[in-house]
């Protein structure tokens, strides 16, 4: 064949191609065009990335939820501005299709795309899922069923796309380790290059996908679950045992150590609609100090981490530029326990007070002393204050290590009345290990005495009305907690306390009562310390109609308790259940830095209702060994022996 010849039939075949993209994007717009909430499927929001070239790795960044919700998520926020900025790598976003576009999918054979280029998912080289919630893992089937790819890793070729996941819910990997080829264990900035960097080199290389796996598995921080097999005995995990030589035999979490230094979100895309949480997100810093018992965030991301006031300023006065929000959050697990808080806040509403800009804190520590802060805020758009006693009495917050006392509350909630404050939100828990009746019924006795609070001041220096919101959560216990081995209270218990509590609210001036729907809950636990058995409870759930489990509306209890039947297995058997502490974990092989031994003993003390100090006075010691190497306190307190 000649050159012109060959450059005559490359234009027909390149015209051809680009004429049925052109017929397949006409087609998923005009789906596009026919649900609820276009806007959700749109792209060509402000800031969207989109890159061209020859080589690129294509990434598809998913979140298993609404796009309202994934665009709200800051983990995926800094890992789509990580990605896009490789020379090598063009990272897309996909969330998972309400209702109504994946019936529309499925009626006209349209596979799921993604955002920017409608790409479908099964084109790409690697789909990445974000893993926070244990009930969204079904929508992560509906994204691999609606892109023709097959739901368990085993089935899936060499030429399918590489199904990768991070995120809080890979400290127990083991219920999706038959659906996943690799996760990620740890804050991803890191992590998620170094993967990229392994992939282009085995890609280069030739390899096919077990040597790329087996690649991989070497790079700190990333499981491959192919590579181990679970046993069972008694009905009960057993262990797990390595089948591949080269793979570690256990998976160390990975940790930014300078945070002020990691990459964060770049210019943020701008969405077109309503997020759940449409504002700039500050991180502050990443881990906590106190050990709330209960709490797997203030165990998963030690050590504590903060970024420096300037940092933060520049990061704020960018994305203000770039996006046009009016509203700024100071993010953190408790904001008001950064180093230079009270720095911070008249900094920020100084410099952006002329422009309207408000500032809110996702949650605050009942005994933070933010007074002066608070009534700056004032001056601005006043958001709601949100706290977490977690417990009604002291015994109980002792258990749990809360640290604070009602006083605090008291002392913190007048702050904010007389600040100018009426909408306060106190988070409670119910089902915690050793609650009774009395603790119970403790919660109600603090709301009346927020209520007092607000209503015993003058009229001319309170607001209108309090509306004081008292949410009550299910325990629900998580690996690498001092309460992984306690079971959830049954669900006929949970919605007795529910009953109590409300009974006991009824007629507190100013305050309403929310709380959790119990069997969500439930399932949450199965799946937060189950084994790999619960990923053919998941695929039979689905087949009978899951997904959305977390959405109300669409929760199918009968389809999971037949998934359960199907498989000889029942939820009672990994959320109801008391764990001995000499029992072995499905999750042992994931190292999250602290020790069992650590964890075994603060569950000890919580019994013995005795409070562990703030790792900020003294090193506890949580890392065992290992504090040497990732315990600032721990350093300083040797350097002052």
């Amino acid at each position: 064949m000649d050159y012109y010849t060959h450059r005559k039939e490359s234009f027909v075949l390149n015209k051809q191609a680009a004429n049925s993209a052109e017929t397949r994007l006409a087609r998923i717009n005009a789906l596009i065009s026919k649900v609820e909430k276009p806007t959700r499927y749109m792209g060509g929001e402000l800031n969207m990335r989109i890159k061209e070239g020859e080589g690129l790795h294509r990434f598809a960044l998913c979140f298993p939820d609404t796009y309202e919700i994934g665009m709200s998520h800051l983990g995926s926020r800094i890992i789509y501005n990580v990605l896009n900025n490789r020379a090598d790598t063009y990272c897309e976003r996909c969330y998972a299709p309400w209702v109504d576009m994946e019936a529309l999918l499925r009626e006209s054979g349209e596979k799921l795309f993604s955002i920017e280029t409608k790409r479908a998912l099964d084109e790409f080289d690697v789909i990445g899922f974000s893993l926070l919630y244990e009930m969204c893992y079904t929508n992560i089937l509906t994204m691999l069923e609606l892109s023709d790819i097959p739901l368990r890793s085993s089935e899936r070729g060499e030429d399918d796309p590489l199904i990768v996941a991070g995120g809080p819910c890979v400290c127990n990997p083991e219920p999706i380790a038959d659906i996943i080829d690799v996760f990620f264990f740890g804050d991803g900035e890191e992590v998620v290059n170094d993967f990229m960097d392994v992939y282009a080199e085995a890609k280069r290389a030739g390899a096919g996908k077990h040597e790329t796996l087996v690649r991989l598995s070497r790079i700190p921080g990333v499981y491959v679950p192919a590579f181990y097999r679970a046993e069972y005995e008694n009905g009960q995990f057993a262990r797990l045992i390595k089948i591949e030589p080269e793979a570690p035999d256990t998976i160390e979490r990975r940790i930014v150590r300078d945070l002020d230094r990691a990459e964060f979100t770049g210019d943020l895309v701008v969405p077109y609609m309503s997020i759940v949480h449409d504002r700039i997100a500050l991180e502050l810093f990443r881990g906590c100090t106190r050990g709330c018992r209960f709490c797997q965030a203030g165990f998963i991301y030690r050590p504590i981490r903060e970024r420096r006031m300037k940092t933060l300023i520049d990061y704020c006065d960018g994305q203000l530029k770039s996006t046009g929000h009016d509203e700024v959050s100071l993010f953190s697990l408790s904001s008001g326990d950064y180093t230079e808080i009270h720095e911070m806040v008249p900094t920020v509403l100084e410099r952006y007070t002329k422009d309207r800009i408000s500032v809110s804190f996702p949650s605050l520590r009942i005994d933070s002393f933010l007074k002066d802060d608070l009534e700056r805020m004032q001056g601005v758009r006043k958001t709601g204050l949100t706290f977490a006693p977690e417990a009604g009495t002291q015994r109980m917050r002792d258990v749990i290590n809360k640290g604070v006392c009602e006083e605090d509350l008291l002392r913190t909630v007048k702050d904010a009345f007389e600040a100018g404050w009426q909408g306060v939100k106190l988070y409670f828990m119910i089902g915690l290990p050793g609650e009774t009746d009395e603790d119970i019924l403790g919660i109600a006795e603090l709301a009346r005495k927020v209520s007092r609070e607000f209503y015993s001041m003058p009229k001319d220096k309170r607001g209108k009305g309090l509306r004081c919101t008292v949410s009550a959560s299910t325990f629900v216990p998580k690996p690498f907690t001092p309460f992984q081995w306690e079971p959830q209270i049954t669900v006929d218990e949970v919605l007795r306390r529910q009953a109590l509590l409300r009974s006991a609210l009824k007629g507190i001036r100013g305050v309403e009562f929310n709380c959790h729907f119990s069997e969500t809950s439930r399932l949450e636990a199965c799946y937060a310390r189950g084994d790999r058995r619960l990923g053919e409870v998941m695929i039979g759930a689905y087949k009978r109609g899951a997904r959305f489990d977390s959405w109300d509306e669409h929760f199918k209890k009968e389809a999971w308790d037949e998934a359960y039947a199907e498989q000889g297995l029942s939820v009672d058997m990994f959320a109801n259940r008391v764990i001995s502490l000499d029992e072995p974990l499905a999750w042992a092989h994931m190292d999250a830095l602290v020790t069992q031994e650590y964890l075994k003993k603060e569950h000890e003390r919580a019994f013995e209702g005795i409070v562990t100090p703030d790792c900020r006075e003294k090193c506890n010691g949580c890392f065992g060994k290992k504090c040497t190497t990732h315990c600032e306190m721990h350093k300083a307190g040797e350097e002052a022996k």
